[in-house]
């Protein structure tokens, strides 16, 4: 590897580290609900705003951070963000209400906007041929920060369940939640200090006139007969565009006639990912294998699944995607999501849940189950219908403490071809639209208006991400599983036919000429 490919390689590798903290934040939280629902008594709506806490404070970052990144570079705004997530970490971890926790959740999201600055920074940083792959490693980092809080939340488990005297002295039974939401204390630490490594981006100082320095960036990523052309291409880009660089004319820019099909893919694209319903799964995957009977420890060993799966197709997107390009990879990826999306549809669809002697012989553990007996002989269609009788009989406090021995108990499903089609739909999803969709928004937009655009497009997918997390546990409780992954699966079949129509391929074109293909095709 020549030294200007390992140096990109390097500063694209510190900075998609933010896509392992966003992955650890995201997913921590995951293992911890079922703690912190039962230590502040939480209803289903609080519980939701504990996953859409993060959403609300993206919201309010991205634009902050638009701003940020073009006034004072993509570098400095990143720095912010990493000294974010870890004074999140640290709320989380000794929050000692709801409405702390809820803060300290709201401000990690502030932090979220780090995967739209990273793929801003390494799609500026990054050769052309080396850009898909560059990009694509924030989504790598964020699936091995999921899977590492799934093995983390799975091992505090289990460690709880240890006599060990280090388990008590260190408060891991007591506070087991709370060392979940800790544990990102420390690579948020670790990136913070990396980020001290990497230079400046060269699109960056074009933007801002600082020519010199941009040359100096880019001779450690490129060879020195290819700068000054480099250069030049930024410079025109920048140039060519509007000159009022106010956010309401760049994005009257974005939306007009000249960037009619960019806008149209972006917007697309932005829905289409959050629409799957991927940060619901991933978000609360324990809650979601529960839903198969498998009971809490099994829910868990289930969700490492999730995480493995998800490193696996997000590493073979990664080699794939500058050899087979964007637009057949994003294309039969959503097709493949959504087929996995019927499967699981199908799954819950034709389960049955009945409650029986001798389950409830099996459950006298808890209190009061004989109330059970009730509902013996009885046959319910829908885990809404089961959850309700459940919750009528034992009281809402019960039935929401013990839903997941209640539904191991209970259900009657083919468990098998239902998990196989959460993990083809996971793999599905990191094989397509979830790195796909970085690294063309990276590519697409001229110089003058990423900095507006990505955060932008990044907003709406963040928007649409925070109301599929705040509704999702009520969705559970008043939909049923098969009624929501129906509903996505149509959601994403929309998105489907209009990418179909529009998006264009961009594989191994710079980012100058990508923007004359796509102006040509405006025209057409």
């Amino acid at each position: 590897m020549s030294s200007f490919k390992r140096n990109a390689f390097t500063y694209s590798t510190i900075v998609a580290m933010g896509g392992f903290v966003f992955g650890l934040d995201a997913a921590l939280i995951s293992g911890a609900f079922k703690f912190i629902t039962a230590e502040f008594n939480l209803n289903p709506w609080q519980v939701g705003a504990l996953g859409f806490g993060p959403g609300i404070g993206v919201l309010v970052a991205l634009p902050l951070a638009a701003w940020s990144s073009n006034k004072y570079g993509r570098k400095a705004t990143l720095k912010i963000i990493a000294a974010m997530y870890l004074i999140s970490a640290l709320g989380s971890a000794f929050a000692p209400s709801f409405a702390t926790l809820f803060a300290a959740r709201f401000l990690g999201g502030l932090a979220f906007s780090s995967i739209t600055l990273a793929a801003m920074y390494i799609g500026e940083i990054a050769p052309a041929e080396w850009r898909g792959k560059l990009v694509s490693m924030t989504q790598i980092n964020i699936v091995i920060g999921l899977t590492a809080a799934y093995f983390i939340n799975y091992w505090l488990l289990q460690t709880t369940n240890s006599n060990a005297e280090w388990v008590t002295t260190w408060g891991l039974r007591e506070y087991t939640w709370r060392w979940m939401l800790g544990i990102e204390i420390v690579p948020a630490l670790i990136w913070l200090g990396l980020l001290y490594m990497v230079p400046r981006s060269p699109a960056w100082l074009v933007y801002k006139g600082k020519y010199n320095e941009a040359k100096l960036t880019l001779a450690k990523v490129i060879p020195e007969s290819e700068i000054e052309a480099h250069v030049a291409e930024m410079k025109e880009s920048v140039e060519n565009s509007n000159q009022d660089r106010s956010v309401g004319t760049q994005l009257k820019e974005i939306f007009g006639k000249k960037m009619r099909i960019v806008a149209i893919v972006a917007f697309t694209m932005a829905i289409v990912q959050q629409s799957t319903g991927i940060n619901a799964v991933l978000t609360y995957a324990p809650t979601v294998m529960e839903q198969l009977g498998l009971g809490q420890n099994a829910a868990f060993e289930q969700a490492i699944w999730i995480g493995l799966v998800s490193v696996i197709f997000t590493i073979l997107s990664l080699v794939l995607i500058d050899k087979m390009g964007r637009r057949p990879m994003m294309i039969w990826g959503l097709i493949w999501v959504i087929l996995s999306l019927g499967v699981c549809a199908y799954g819950f669809g034709t389960a049955k849940y009945e409650v029986t002697n001798e389950a409830i012989a099996e459950m006298q553990d808890i209190q009061d189950v004989n109330k059970l007996t009730t509902l013996v002989g009885k046959q319910f269609a829908t885990d809404i219908e089961f959850k309700e009788a459940i919750k009528s009989v034992m009281g809402e406090i019960s039935a929401r403490d013990n839903s997941s021995v209640f539904l191991q108990k209970s259900a009657v499903l083919n468990a098998t071809l239902i998990l196989i089609g959460i993990l083809s739909f996971i793999a599905a999803f990191h094989f397509s639209v979830g790195p796909i969709m970085w690294v063309l928004l990276s590519e697409i937009f001229p110089i003058s208006l990423r900095g507006i655009a990505i955060p932008f497009f990044a907003l709406l997918s963040s928007t649409i991400s925070a109301l599929t997390q705040f509704f999702f546990p009520w969705q559970l409780a008043n939909m049923g599983a098969s009624t929501i992954f129906l509903f996505y699966g149509g959601l994403v079949f929309i998105g489907l036919l209009i990418l179909f129509k529009y998006l264009p391929e961009t594989k191994n074109l710079t980012i100058e000429e990508i923007q004359a293909k796509l102006q040509v095709k405006s025209k057409e």
